[in-house]
């Protein structure tokens, strides 16, 4: 069987690895014919190609999967969804973004038609699922999968100050929050260092972040590593002890999943699917957005308190299990095969 997955397909490009490249190699690998697109880096190049594929290939493939995000993005589903119908293709969606539940009850019929119209529709976290179902009431929670033997395992006993970050440089992450928290563990942690891997996404946030760090004294003891390749991710995390995440807007980062299976100890902000990743005082320490003081005082807990972090540590490694491939796999090739055995919407369902 063939399935077309539609998504950005852009690593090559941004250095970001999206969920949909590793479905990709996966169901690859498990012995399904897999059509991608698209790799354009440009918007509208990129849209094109997506409808173009759908369309000139519709005799190749039996199903199809489309990311769907919250804004453009929603319009590119929207589109790519209406030409597969046309194409008499079935197709599942998949929900992202830590922003969709609030587009949804802003947009509420445009969400309902477009997932209805939908073979099946999955959320990779219980925030999503939680805050769609009333769109979708059968929407089904996939976990973002991971292949947990590629990252290292190391229980933190008695946790350094050896900070990590990686993300995106964008203002819905704020990284500058890492570099405020880190001035004040310095305070009475001066031998605390923070390392920053992600790729620059170009408003500013790097920029801001580097200068946070010349103004409060701490940029001899910050790293700003640039994108680094996925591969390199599990060492990265490996070699520090205290993983942050500083976000604004957030659903289920991989970045944090990764930090878990690595058995780093997880401070993050409680925005959007934190709490349902990250169960607090288990598998990480939560602390409101952008609150420094708040960030820094957590990190200052695992420090002095080694049997939190052994527990926390512990426990996430034990979730992160739950959530490799060969769990996760079964559960994407059962809908595929579902779904290449149904016949699409029919057009006037959904115009």
């Amino acid at each position: 069987m063939t399935v077309l997955l539609v998504g950005n397909f852009l690593s090559a490009a941004v250095g970001n690895r999206g969920v949909c490249e590793d479905l990709a190699e996966r169901l690859r690998a498990a012995g399904w014919d897999v059509l991608t697109t698209s790799s354009r880096l440009a918007r509208i190049p990129r849209l094109a190609d997506m409808l173009s594929t759908v369309w000139r290939r519709r005799g190749e493939y039996e199903a199809a999967h489309v990311d769907v995000y919250s804004g453009l993005g929603f319009r590119w589903a929207e589109a790519v969804a209406w030409t597969l119908r046309r194409a008499g293709k079935p197709y599942l969606l998949t929900l992202h973004g830590g922003a969709l539940p609030e587009f949804a009850r802003r947009h509420g019929r445009r969400v309902r038609r477009l997932l209805e119209s939908a073979t099946a529709v999955t959320a990779p976290s219980a925030f999503l699922a939680e805050e769609l179902r009333p769109f979708r009431p059968d929407l089904r929670l996939i976990p973002n999968a991971l292949d947990v033997a590629r990252y290292p395992f190391r229980l933190r006993n008695a946790p350094q100050p050896r900070l990590v970050w990686v993300r995106a440089f964008h203002e819905v992450y704020d990284p500058g929050l890492a570099v405020r928290a880190l001035a004040k563990i310095r305070g009475r942690q001066p031998e605390a260092t923070l390392r920053m891997a992600g790729p620059d996404k170009g408003d500013g946030s790097l920029q801001r972040a580097m200068a946070a760090a010349r103004e409060l004294g701490v940029q001899e003891s910050v790293s700003f590593a640039g994108a680094i390749p996925k591969a390199a991710v599990p060492a990265w995390i490996a070699e520090g002890d205290i993983f942050l995440n500083t976000t604004t807007v957030d659903n289920t980062p991989v970045s944090v999943m990764e930090a878990m299976a690595c058995g780093a100890c997880v401070v993050s902000t409680n925005a959007g699917g934190m709490p349902h990743l990250v169960r607090d005082g288990e598998d990480g320490l939560l602390v409101p957005p952008r609150d420094a003081g708040a960030m820094a005082a957590a990190v200052e807990r695992l420090l002095a308190e080694p049997a939190l972090a052994r527990r926390i540590s512990f426990s996430a490694r034990r979730r992160a299990e739950a959530w490799d491939w060969a769990a996760v796999l079964p559960q994407w090739e059962q809908l595929f095969a579902s779904a290449g055995r149904l016949r699409a919407v029919p057009t006037g369902v959904y115009a």
